[in-house]
């Protein structure tokens, strides 16, 4: 993806050699045609992903054959180097990886955030300043892998650079390898022995942990597996296992070669049609266009033209395969930023984009890439050549800090007597809500800020974990205890539990692990039983029966369980969920302890939500954010916990949705504050105004278990 096809000096424009000729290049350098045209069909197959062809389900795997690419020839160039001097220039390395790539990164980078200014709401100006920021320090994996798994992101969307990571993949592991390969050069050195096959020692150093830990991490973690550079970097690998074995490629029978070749190419186009994003991705399903890009390239050292090259050799194959560096920076931002002007794309807008792409694609070529590419004056010495990149690397880091900046100096002020559910005095139902609102709190542009400080503790555990962590408020010294358990949406009252515990001398302690119920079920997480959520949930009761607290807070937002707790293929249904909320809390009460059980707020739909982007957009009339109330109390924890409630003797049910959603249409915004962040949470300024409504439902319960 980002490495150079030619390890001669030809430009990327010129007219490449006749297929014939390829098979007499010597092993490890050369222009090699038919890798070129490889990167056209992997930048084809993510192009026409991303514009939404349906039967083109696993283009997404054209990102795999350019690391397999990328790990061929950079290991050619740094085994050329190696034979030739003895050691590796790291200064001349990484200079040469700075004028190649940087330049055209940088100039994406600051068209994106023209393109996020113009196209994109400013809600997600913030996340994806930050997003650009990592992507000029090309850590951006990290980031996203972070993300996928951030029980608050649940709002983000596609960003506009995310595309980047597997760029920040591919850099963080050429900050590894060239280190690998001159350990491997100093010790034979200072044993006195000859080069030969000793590099393989390096690269298998790599390459069998990485792909035994991709296989491991993308069952137990797949969306984290995904951008991590640990679970990628056997993919490079092969490509440098095939640059390795050059010698031994060469000496294959042709007639060998040419099916291998062959073999490969549908083993790559197989994997497109076949693998979806369902597919748990890298692991060994990755092994198939892995394995096949290696024997495309291993066989074009003696297939001639009778191999792939007939085809990838070709002049649009390899034009397409010399763009493919600028056709994939720019295809992807140009995508997202029309998703966003049209509201989504059909697939021939989306096809119509990428093509679009072509243009700017060989524009950067033309006039940015190659002049500083092939420069035989300035960007020729190293070290300006690692100028140049410190340069356009701060850039993009500015760039970024600037649209963060931007966003925080749009946010509108806040209005200092916001009220919120306070503003709710008489009955509810008679509630006449505001039609407008240029400043609220929080504001829009900060929604998914406005969070308990709990998370920033650590009192929620991840989605991996299933040791119980506990978190006190409230008044530590407290006679009575109020514990707190379930999901984020228990998770989301802790600010106002924390407030009247210190007023009325309650201990509040909290349980919480995102996305899971407390109940005696098992449920489903990414397409397989939430096994940590399972042992959490028993962890917690047994806290619960050994500590016996006076009162049991909990909430949840799960509305099914799975009927059979070992298939998450069998199917859920609300009545799983209900009969292990009822066992659940019977098991506690006939231990003595009070269950009170915080009835589920109602859900925004799709057409609002995010709630608060809608907000943004619609200060002037926001009508335009509101939901049905009916429809929004059948989503979500509500509809369970009423039925479970009934079924459990002494269970208390707290309904606060009348001061969340007064009448039969949810406002967004209540007595000038917001009410919704991410997904159907409740902003921490919104719950703290209800924290007397709360105190009112609970001191009788707490008063009674006492």
């Amino acid at each position: 993806m980002v490495t150079e096809v030619r390890l001669g000096k030809r430009s990327g424009t010129q007219q490449p050699p006749a297929p014939g000729e390829a098979k007499a290049a010597s092993p490890i350098s050369g222009f090699r045609p038919d890798v070129e045209g490889l990167r056209a069909i992997a930048v084809g197959l993510v192009l026409l992903y991303h514009a939404g062809l349906p039967s083109l389900s696993g283009g997404f795997v054209g990102v795999d054959v350019f690391f397999v690419i990328s790990g061929f020839l950079i290991t050619g160039l740094l085994v050329k180097e190696v034979q030739r001097t003895g050691t590796i220039s790291l200064a001349g390395f990484y200079a040469r990886r700075a004028k190649r790539l940087l330049p055209a990164a940088a100039t994406v980078l600051a068209t994106t955030v023209a393109l996020t200014m113009v196209f994109i709401p400013r809600v997600s100006w913030e996340e994806i300043g930050g997003d650009i920021v990592a992507s000029a320090l090309y850590v951006v994996n990290w980031r996203l892998a972070d993300r996928s798994v951030d029980y608050l992101a649940e709002d983000s969307e596609a960003s506009p650079v995310q595309h980047y990571w597997s760029l920040a993949v591919e850099e963080q592991y050429y900050l590894v390898w060239p280190l690998v390969l001159l350990a491997v050069v100093f010790l034979l050195r200072k044993r006195g022995k000859q080069l030969g096959n000793h590099l393989w020692i390096g690269l298998g150093l790599i390459a069998v942990p990485s792909f035994a830990w991709s296989v491991y991490y993308t069952m137990a973690e797949p969306p984290v597996a995904f951008f991590v550079t640990t679970t990628r970097m056997w993919e490079m690998a092969i490509g440098g296992a095939v640059a390795l074995g050059a010698v031994w490629f060469t000496k294959l029978p042709q007639a060998v070669a040419v099916l291998l070749g062959w073999l490969g190419v549908a083993a790559i186009v197989t994997s497109a049609f076949v693998y979806d994003t369902s597919a748990e991705w890298p692991g060994y399903a990755a092994a198939l266009p892995t394995l096949g890009t290696a024997a495309v390239i291993a066989a074009g050292f003696a297939a001639g033209r009778r191999g792939p090259i007939a085809v990838l050799g070709t002049r649009p194959f390899t034009w397409v395969g010399g763009l493919s560096y600028s056709l994939y920076l720019w295809h992807w931002p140009m995508i997202v930023a029309a998703a966003s002007y049209w509201e989504g794309l059909t697939p021939a807008k989306g096809l119509a984009v990428a093509l679009f792409s072509f243009v700017p694609a060989w524009l950067t070529l033309k006039y940015i890439e190659n002049p500083i590419r092939f420069s035989s004056t300035t960007f020729k010495v190293p070290r300006n050549s690692l100028k140049l990149g410190a340069v356009l690397s701060v850039t993009g880091v500015a760039l970024g800090f600037g649209l963060v900046g931007v966003t925080a100096a749009v946010a509108g002020g806040g209005v200092v007597d916001a009220k919120g559910a306070a503003a709710i005095e008489g009955p509810p139902s008679a509630f006449k809500p505001q039609t407008s609102a240029e400043a609220m709190v929080p504001d829009p542009l900060e929604a998914t800020d406005d969070v308990p400080e709990a998370y920033d503790k650590g009192c929620q555990v991840d989605v991996l974990s299933a040791e119980p962590v506990a978190c006190t408020y409230g008044d530590p010294d407290g006679d009575t205890t109020v514990t707190l358990v379930g999901d984020s949406k228990a998770l989301q009252w802790i600010s106002a539990l924390d407030t009247i515990g210190k007023e009325r001398g309650w201990r509040v302690v909290t349980y919480t692990k995102s996305a899971c119920t407390f109940a005696d079920v098992t449920i489903s997480q990414d397409g397989k039983p939430y096994d940590s959520c399972t042992k959490w949930s028993l962890a917690v009761t047994s806290k619960l029966l050994q500590d016996q607290p006076d009162v049991v807070l909990t909430s949840q937002g799960r509305q099914k369980a799975l009927k059979d707790p070992g298939n998450a293929q069998g199917g859920s249904s609300a009545e799983a969920m209900v009969e292990g909320m009822t066992a659940r809390w019977s098991r506690l009460a006939k231990a003595g302890i009070t269950v009170a059980v915080l009835r589920d707020n109602p859900y925004p739909p799709d057409e609002v939500g995010p709630v608060y982007k809608c907000v943004d957009a619609n200060r002037e009339d926001l009508a335009k954010c509101t939901f049905d109330r009916s429809d929004g109390e059948k989503q979500g924890g509500g509809p369970v916990q009423l039925e479970a409630v009934k079924e459990a003797p002494g269970v208390e049910l707290i309904d606060l949705n009348d001061y969340i959603c007064p009448g039969e249409v949810c406002p967004p915004v209540i007595g000038d504050v917001l009410i919704y962040r991410q997904g159907s949470h409740l902003t921490k300024t919104y719950v703290d105004s209800l924290a007397p409504r709360l105190e009112r439902a609970l001191v009788p319960i707490v008063d009674k278990a006492k």
